[in-house]
């Protein structure tokens, strides 16, 4: 039943995440919100609602290894997976934007993080723990990230509104508010008991092979909750619009880390066990070659070969993770 419960709880999730963000554009344009706004906001983070509620959950619940193994398994799958299977598509372009802010801006979150989490490192520290104050620290990082982000696409209003506009499309437009709002609440129903469901069902499992919760969140609930990143991506990339695929990945990875972590954190500290210093430095040089392949092979772009590396990195840490067990 517990393979049930795990496919059926991602399913949940999967569905409410992509009808919440439909919904909550929709209510966004009744209100007059601009569609710069709502693509960075609404859109920009709807993809990463999976792992907000399965990390918030698993906090919440006192299950640390969870909630930090969900957000460093979906960056590295984000990374080595999801982009590898994008160039491996359709080989795409690192534009100038990528290289300057956003590869840094994931370089400098997950560095961070690596430190804040590695309490035990310090002498007379026994614990790794992310307290309440580290989870303030790194939202207020978060904001701060958004808000440059929101100058510099002023700088260029109307490629801000393109962009927008391609991103806020929902087949919700213009219905009435009363369907909207619910919805809005039923999906947001959907995410809490669906993540709960996943929650249950991945701590279940992991008990019964022997695996620690760690490995089980770096491996099949991270993957589970990188979906939507993953179809997203293989979609624009079989579009021959690939280039989209690092950016999303990119954003969603700062997310994870600087606003899921920060979240999580603020509403209970989190204590971590059986996630290693490894899963950190792995998830370390996931973001460190997204930004040696501007170097490699054809400048300034993510070639197949490159994309062939990065889905062999994730398969050997994976074998990795599974003969630790």
């Amino acid at each position: 039943m517990d393979y049930l419960f795990l496919v059926l709880g991602l399913a949940m999730l999967l569905v409410a995440a992509d009808l919440l963000v439909d919904s909550s554009v929709a209510i966004a344009q009744r209100a007059k919100i601009s569609n710069f706004i709502i693509g960075l906001t609404i859109v920009g983070m709807g993809t990463s609602a999976p792992e907000l509620f399965v990390s918030v959950s698993s906090a919440i619940s006192g299950n640390g290894d969870i909630a930090v193994g969900n957000v460093l398994g979906s960056n590295i799958c984000n990374t080595f997976l999801i982009l590898g299977v994008a160039a491996v598509i359709m080989p795409f372009a690192i534009e100038r934007e990528n290289r300057r802010r956003d590869i840094p801006v994931g370089i400098a979150a997950t560095l961070l993080f690596m430190l804040i989490a590695n309490d035990a490192l310090m002498p007379g520290i026994a614990e790794n723990t992310i307290s309440r104050l580290d989870g303030i620290f790194m939202l207020v990082l978060f904001l701060a990230y958004m808000c440059y982000v929101v100058v510099i696409k002023g700088k260029n209003p109307q490629q801000a509104v393109a962009d927008a506009d391609e991103e806020t499309k929902s087949r919700f437009t213009g219905k009435h508010p009363a369907l909207l709002w619910g919805v809005a609440l039923a999906s947001l129903a959907g995410l809490v008991y669906g993540g709960n469901l996943f929650l249950d069902a991945a701590k279940s499992l992991a008990r019964s092979w022997g695996m620690s919760e760690a490995v089980i969140s770096i491996t099949i609930v991270a993957v589970g909750t990188s979906l939507p990143e993953l179809i997203t991506v293989v979609v624009a990339a079989c579009k021959k619009n690939a280039q989209l695929a690092l950016g999303n990945v990119l954003g969603s990875n700062v997310f994870n880390i600087l606003m899921i972590m920060g979240v999580a954190s603020t509403i209970k500290p989190i204590n971590i066990v059986s996630v290693t210093i490894i899963d950190y430095i792995v998830a370390l040089l996931a973001a460190v070659l997204t930004y040696v392949v501007v170097f490699t092979f054809g400048k300034n772009k993510f070639d197949r070969i490159e994309g062939v590396i990065f889905i062999a990195i994730y398969i050997l840490y994976t074998i990795y993770l599974l003969l630790g067990l």
